[in-house]
């Protein structure tokens, strides 16, 4: 989840807590990548009721993360969309022990519905035609300070930006393409290879799969 002090951050633990939801971010996740959709046509694809997902819908109006949309035609059914922006929320050093919990758990469902996707479409990859090696892959180790961190999240954005268009401008055989950046400090050297006079950190999770003998690599399929 993005987070930068300074942009205006979603604050709001009400709004949190709905976008927190699980089926709340099934739904959000099919408007995003599918387009328009009416209550029914989710209840249909994700398993519900036209009554659970009309509520949730709603919930998810109330804070903007959807709208109501005109849709594919002229219909009597309300259909909705997802609302595109750049939200950002408050770093962890100012988040309340309340919204850290709900974050914890925003994060967690986002990253798990992601690793579960990358997977099935990889199982599933020889449906996809040419677009069966689009998936680039990277694993990089840099030394920042914050500030360059944050600056170089900042470049990321604006490099995402840069190649988001109208429909009316994307050319014939584009797809949705889905971005994941995730970045956070290395832990601690173990005591052994500590300064002296450092004290010693404590061990971090053992890796659960095979590391290569270099610190970058990539994949560029």
């Amino acid at each position: 989840m993005a987070q930068d002090p300074g942009r205006p951050a979603m604050t709001e633990l009400a709004a949190l807590k709905a976008l927190a939801q699980p089926r709340r971010q099934q739904i959000l996740e099919r408007l995003t990548l599918h387009g328009p959709a009416t209550s029914a046509i989710l209840a249909r694809v994700l398993g519900l009721n036209t009554g659970a997902t009309s509520y949730h819908l709603r919930e998810l109006a109330r804070y903007g993360f959807v709208e109501e949309t005109d849709g594919e035609a002229p219909r009597r059914e309300r259909w909705w969309r997802a609302v595109p922006g750049d939200r950002r929320f408050p770093p962890r050093s100012r988040q309340s022990p309340e919204m850290r919990l709900v974050m914890d758990e925003l994060n967690h469902q986002a990253y798990a519905a992601d690793l579960d996707l990358f997977e099935w479409l990889q199982r599933e990859s020889d449906a996809l035609g040419d677009w069966a090696d689009a998936f680039p892959y990277s694993r990089g180790t840099m030394r920042l300070t914050r500030d360059e961190l944050a600056e170089f999240f900042e470049e990321y954005i604006a490099l995402l930006d840069r190649y988001k268009r109208p429909d009316e401008l994307t050319p014939p055989g584009a797809r949705s393409v889905l971005t994941r950046l995730l970045a956070f400090p290395a832990p601690d050297a173990p005591a052994d290879d500590a300064p002296a006079g450092e004290a010693p950190a404590p061990d971090a999770p053992a890796p659960s799969h095979g590391v290569p003998g270099t610190t970058d690599e990539t994949d560029a399929s």
